[in-house]
């Protein structure tokens, strides 16, 4: 199959301004799968919140049991953030779902871009009508970041940093979940607002399965990422509100490439990223972004959640990392049980009845009416960080609409993914993006903290 692609690609290729600026910004909006708003006008709320909620353990599935090289898995439903991207000369603008989850950034590429069990298809790149599309060779030193070992075993005719190779680099397979992705690694231009980057190594995907309509703009911790190749000390975005999914409302995905600085940003709480110990034996974690979660507060009820849970081990297992790919909040069994049997618990000694049919449509639960409610009372869920950072969250970033008068709590079990073997590996805790939604998130790269900050991001 890859020798197919090689040739298919080869005889294809054969045939925003620019200022001075440390500082890039970039419109980031609700990923829509379907160009038409309201694509599904008659969906219920609930079997809308299951959709959600299949596509955050899909993705938690793919998290916690990763392929060596990966790419995010998305179900047709809502809930990713997209950001417009230019590649190629001249640039050919796309959209691709940011994710902190993984380090490769690949696009549809070619007018024959084939997909099975995909929806419709935005615009794809093409190569041939760009003047700088380049296909690695087995001689450049960044084709072995398209691969989980080094591609010299597939380069036997090019001896190591040979100046005469011939060779391709050889086809890449991003596999996870229930799909993956497949196609040749690209040297290409990268057209940003404040400058234009050459060389910037791109997957151009020529076949796939169960991916969504756009590309995978990566931002995870890794040789491969958009911050690595960028030369990034921090990047920081803000995630608008589910309310305004299906419109044209965007905020901004600020990418800082200034100096190193140890300063602050103004009203923002800081926690130190913490490192996986698992090194090179699982090199899949090591992209996560690892935060040291210390401590869930439920109303004023502290949980009692085990420290093994919290801290990743020597084999890879527990710890809380950080991911815009995933929509709800996941959690191991042991953990989601103790927040939201604390939090059933405080809503029913305040009277609140569970609406258990809504819980078996929309897979979340607890789920309440508030029906006759005049002004409905939640308890409060607070994180608390390593280095003191606390975050008391808003009741719209964990409780979702389920309906007329009916919500649900977007805190869930991973228990649903499989047997004890996936349930025990990996992360145990992921934060989603629906719990950060009117956060400024901010990666600190160069000071390795994670900072946060309430504020309104449309």
């Amino acid at each position: 199959m890859a020798s197919s692609i090689f040739l298919f690609m080869l005889s294809l290729l054969l045939l925003l301004p620019s200022i001075s600026s440390n500082i890039t910004t970039i419109p980031l909006s609700h990923f829509h799968r379907n160009p038409h708003p309201h694509p599904h006008p008659h969906l219920h709320p609930s079997q809308h919140l299951n959709n959600l909620a299949a596509s955050s353990l899909k993705r938690a599935h793919h998290l916690k049991k990763p392929q060596t090289t990966t790419t995010p898995v998305f179900s047709q439903s809502y809930g990713g953030y997209s950001i417009p991207l230019s590649f190629g000369t001249p640039p050919q603008t796309l959209s691709f779902i940011m994710d902190t989850g993984s380090h490769f950034t690949w696009f549809p590429c070619t007018k024959n871009y084939q997909c099975v069990n995909c929806p419709s298809y935005l615009k794809p790149f093409i190569p041939k009508l760009s003047s700088s599309s380049k296909i690695l060779g087995c001689s450049d030193s960044k084709c072995a970041m398209f691969h989980n070992k080094s591609p010299r075993f597939q380069c036997q005719a090019c001896r190591p940093n040979s100046k005469n190779c011939t060779q391709m680099c050889p086809a890449y397979t991003f596999v996870y979940g229930l799909g993956e992705t497949t196609g040749i690694p690209l040297s290409e231009t990268l057209d940003l607002p404040t400058r234009s980057v050459p060389d910037f190594h791109v997957g151009c995907s020529v076949s796939s399965t169960h991916q969504p309509p756009a590309g995978i703009a990566g931002l995870g911790r890794g040789p491969a990422s958009l911050p690595a190749q960028l030369g990034l000390k921090k990047f920081s975005y803000c995630l608008l509100s589910r309310l305004f999914d299906d419109t044209n409302k965007s905020s901004l995905l600020v990418l800082d490439a200034g100096k190193k600085s140890a300063k602050k940003t103004t009203g923002v709480i800081y926690t130190p990223f913490v490192s996986n110990p698992l090194g090179p034996e699982r090199p899949a974690f090591s992209v996560y972004y690892y935060v040291g979660l210390r401590q869930i507060k439920v109303g004023r009820r502290s949980v009692k959640i085990p420290y093994r849970y919290l801290r990743p081990d020597s084999r890879g297992s527990g710890g809380t990392i950080i991911d815009s790919g995933t929509t709800f909040t996941i959690m191991a069994p042991e953990v989601s049980q103790r927040v939201s049997g604390e939090f059933a618990r405080q809503m029913a000694a305040v009277g609140y009845k569970r609406a258990e049919e809504v819980e078996a449509v929309s897979g979340l639960k607890p789920c309440y009416s508030i029906s006759g409610t005049k002004s409905a009372a939640f308890p409060v869920v607070t994180f608390h960080f390593k280095g003191g950072a606390e975050v008391a969250l808003p009741v719209e970033n964990y409780m979702a609409i389920a309906g007329d008068d009916l919500v649900c709590l977007t805190i869930m079990s991973d228990k649903e993914l499989g047997g004890p073997e996936v349930s025990s590996s990996g992360p145990s805790i992921i934060i989603g993006s629906f719990l950060l939604q009117n956060f400024y998130v901010e990666y600190d790269l160069q000071n390795e903290r994670l900072g946060f900050r309430h504020q309104r991001c449309n």
